[in-house]
Formats: C-alpha cells, structure tokens, sequence
C-alpha cells in the first residue's frame, strides 16, 4: 500500500508533461494560422499597393487614356460630317500613337507591369473593334471583313494562352506587324471616309476617295492576318509537339 502513491505520482506527472506538450502544441499552431493569417493579410495589401502604383505609371495612363478614346471617336463618327469624320480620325490617329508609345516608355523606364500586359492588348482589341463594327453600321466597309480579322484575333488570343499555360513563347512576326500597320491605316481611312484633294510632298496625288483606299488596306490586311494566323498556327502545333517529344520544358518561336 505504501508504494503505490509513488508509483501515482509518475503517471501524475507524465500526464501533466502531456498536456503542457499538448496547450503548448495547440499555442504554437494557433500562433502560426495568426502568422499566416497576418502574412496573407500583409501579401494582399502589398498586391493592391503594387496594382495601385501599377495603374498609376506613365505607360498604363496613357492606356487608360487609349480606352476613354472609344466613345470620343464613335461620337464624332456618329455625328458623320466631313469635320465630325476629320476630328474622329484626329483622335483615333492618337490613340494609335499612344499604343506604340506606352510600350516604349514602358521597356525603356523599366516600368512593364502585369497590369500592363493585360490592359494594352485589352485596349487595343477594344478601339479596333468598336470602330470596325461601327464602320460596318455606317456602310464604310463589309461585314465579313469584320467577322474575318475578329475571328482571327479571337483565334489567336485564344492559342496564345494555351501556349503561355503550357510554358510556350511565341512572339509576333513580321506578318503580323504588318497587318497591323495596314490596319490601322485602313482603318484611319475610312474613319476620314470622304473624298479628299491630297498632295504629299512635291506629288500631288489629285482628288483621293479614302473610304476606298480603306478599304482596300483592310482587304490587304485580312490577307496577311490569314497568313500570319496559319503560321502561327504551324509553329503553334510543332512548339507543342516539341514539348511533348522533350517532355516540357519552354519553347520559342516566332509569328503572330
């Protein structure tokens, strides 16, 4: 009898080491969710500090001022006189211009964000489509050519993100540059899209129609954005089938 509160007092206190190991375990890991929580809540705050300054630099500003553009031009077009289609070409010609510039400020200063790879490619599908369709509504140009350049853009946005899921850079070519430029003139034109004397340089070119060498540059671009599309296409499948011969891994090419 007498040995058996010594052989109590053990167990007493290995119970009581267990427990202590117990609270102090169950301290230790509310401790952590807290840290984690205070470390996800830091993470969030710094993301919107690094969106915030991101949409205040000078590159996405003037993407910004790219978008508020839209409605300016589709305004002067609806309007329609010759003026109204001068100033809306005017505003449409900046915006243009903006689109190269936010992308050289943004390489030259050091200033590409994500925000900026998601808004510029954003706004310029946004002003090119608007206007096309609002071309269309005014009979400057034909349906189909709308549905043919919007398809492929949507095509082509549609397998550049397949590639960027799958590790893949594929860069624009020279064929797509090019319809981008015939674009963009042709879409200029025909925003103007009245009959004009025109003179460049020390050749004077006589009365030109704009609606019409509008439309032949959209038709010229159509021609090259089928091209660049099914190159890109090509190495599209060849960089995939690389990767899947290689195992993965990054593959680049070039064409748009």
């Amino acid at each position: 009898m007498a040995g058996r509160p010594q052989n109590r007092r053990p167990r007493q206190a290995s119970r009581q080491a267990r427990r202590r190991a117990r609270r102090a375990a169950a301290r230790a890991r509310r401790r952590e969710r807290r840290n984690q929580r205070l470390a996800l809540k830091e993470r969030r705050k710094q993301e919107r500090r690094t969106l915030w300054e991101d949409a205040r630099n000078l590159p996405n500003l003037l993407t910004f001022l790219r978008i508020l553009m839209i409605p300016a031009v589709l305004v002067f077009l609806e309007w329609g006189s010759p003026r109204d289609c001068y100033w809306a070409a005017v505003i449409y010609s900046l915006a243009a211009i903006t689109d190269v510039l936010d992308g050289w400020l943004a390489r030259r200063q050091g200033l590409v964000s994500v925000l900026g790879k998601f808004l510029d490619p954003l706004a310029d599908k946004l002003i090119v489509a608007a206007v096309l369709v609002w071309l269309v509504s005014m009979g400057r140009i034909p349906a189909w050519t709308v549905v043919v350049l919007l398809s492929r853009e949507i095509t082509i946005t549609a397998l550049r993100g397949v590639a960027s899921s799958e590790g893949l850079i594929i860069a624009a070519g020279s064929g797509g540059k090019l319809k981008t430029a015939l674009q963009m003139v042709g879409i200029i034109c025909l925003i103007v899209g009245y009959p004009y004397h025109f003179d460049l340089l020390f050749y004077d070119f006589g009365l030109v129609d704009f609606a019409h060498v509008g439309r032949m540059m959209i038709y010229l671009s159509i021609v090259f954005s089928l091209t660049s599309a099914a190159s890109y296409m090509s190495l599209f499948a060849d960089a995939i089938e690389a990767k899947n011969q290689s195992g993965g891994g990054t593959a680049e090419s070039g064409s748009a």
